[in-house]
């Protein structure tokens, strides 16, 4: 093993609100379907945090670490109420951070049939990290880690030279995504299980490694044969973590120099893709994937049906682009791609799944009604 790629997820969803559609069919605004009170506190109490944490990334860096950020542009948008984030980020850049570029809603457009609106808003993400940091990203991850044929063709053609997706078993067959992959374009593979010993298992009693150490974490990666290892994890795993006195920071200041000891580095996606050579992977031509897998997000007839009344609502927006009520409407459309909001109406959610998509129905009914009444 020569190398590991670090990649973080930031980003907090738009929390969707019970709703019950009024008889008078008032105004549609953001705040009549999403729980703005919910969000802006949430926010607020994670900024200490958030400050906390990417101090603790400074240092790591500092000893020899290199991540990629995937900041959603929903998280940049909450940003507003405190800019010391967004400032405490571009320090992180200044560093050597990185950025990559995914839907700025962090949604599900890749499944749409048609990309305009995945494309449009890639571009959105894109101008945005490029306005606030300053910083041209050229590796692209999609929401949830989705892959799909169809998609990769378009990401090649906006400029990305860089895909990461998950590395899944119908993806990668013999082994583990070990390897700079070559498809319609150069893409590296999250390790599932290194990446969720950081994402999910670090604070856990319970687990057989706990604690992990890292040195251990570096021996491990030492022990596997292949040119890379890329690690995707969440920030606010980070964060809770850090909340459990769970020595996160530690480790991450003490990972550089542990694969140090192993002749292993630290580098961008970017910089993997350029000094590796490609493996020929047929499957990413072919097969499609998701972070747990393609079924957490279109794996019942509910999801399927959320995905055909989203494809319906784009053309219909389309036809209204010239009223004054278009851009707010476009933007609660956008909203409701959240790919939360699928998953809170998978299978697996056995409690709450179908009450979920009952809320979730009213509210794309009331939206429609919306945009029929501003079209006339």
């Amino acid at each position: 093993m020569k190398a590991v790629c670090i990649c973080c997820e930031v980003h907090i969803p738009y929390d969707v609100k019970w709703y019950w559609p009024d008889e008078s069919y008032s105004t549609v605004e953001f705040e009549r379907f999403f729980d703005q009170h919910r969000i802006y506190s949430r926010f607020e109490k994670v900024v200490p945090d958030i400050l906390s944490m990417n101090e603790a990334l400074l240092e790591s860096i500092d000893r020899g670490a290199s991540y990629t950020f995937n900041v959603s542009g929903i998280f940049l948008d909450q940003c507003r109420w405190h800019p010391a984030v967004i400032d405490s980020f571009r320090e992180l850049k200044n560093r050597g951070a990185g950025f990559a570029c995914s839907p700025y809603f962090h949604s599900v457009a890749a499944l749409f049939p048609d990309s305009t609106e995945f494309r449009e808003q890639v571009k959105m993400h894109r101008t945005k990290i490029e306005e606030l940091f300053k910083y041209e990203p050229k590796t692209f991850i999609n929401s949830e880690l989705l892959i799909a044929k169809n998609i990769v063709p378009a990401i090649r053609d906006m400029g990305f030279s860089c895909y990461i997706c998950e590395g899944s078993d119908n993806m990668i067959h013999e082994g583990g995504p070990l390897h700079v992959y070559r498809g319609d374009m150069p893409t590296l593979m999250r390790h599932i299980n290194l990446s969720e010993d950081i994402d999910t298992r670090f604070s856990d009693r319970g687990w057989v490694c706990y604690p992990l150490i890292a040195d251990k974490f570096a021996s491990w990666i030492a022990n596997m044969e292949g040119d890379v290892v890329t690690l995707y994890f969440s920030f606010d795993s980070l964060i809770r973590h850090h909340k459990k006195q769970s020595n996160i920071s530690q480790f991450l200041a003490e990972l550089p120099e542990s694969l140090g000891k192993h002749g292993i580095d630290i580098i961008s996606p970017q910089t993997a893709v350029n000094v590796f050579e490609h493996e020929h992977l047929e499957t990413l031509k072919t097969n499609s994937t998701a972070r747990y897998g393609l079924h957490n997000l279109v794996g019942n007839h509910i999801q399927h049906l959320y995905i055909h009344e989203l494809t319906i609502i784009s053309k219909m927006l389309k036809d209204i682009r010239d009223s004054p009520d278009y851009s707010n409407l476009n933007y609660i459309y956008r909203c409701l791609q959240q790919s939360e909001i699928l998953l809170e109406m998978g299978n697996e959610n056995t409690n709450l799944g179908a009450e979920r998509a009952v809320n979730i129905f009213s509210i794309i009914s009331d939206l429609k009604r919306a945009i029929l009444e501003a079209g006339k």
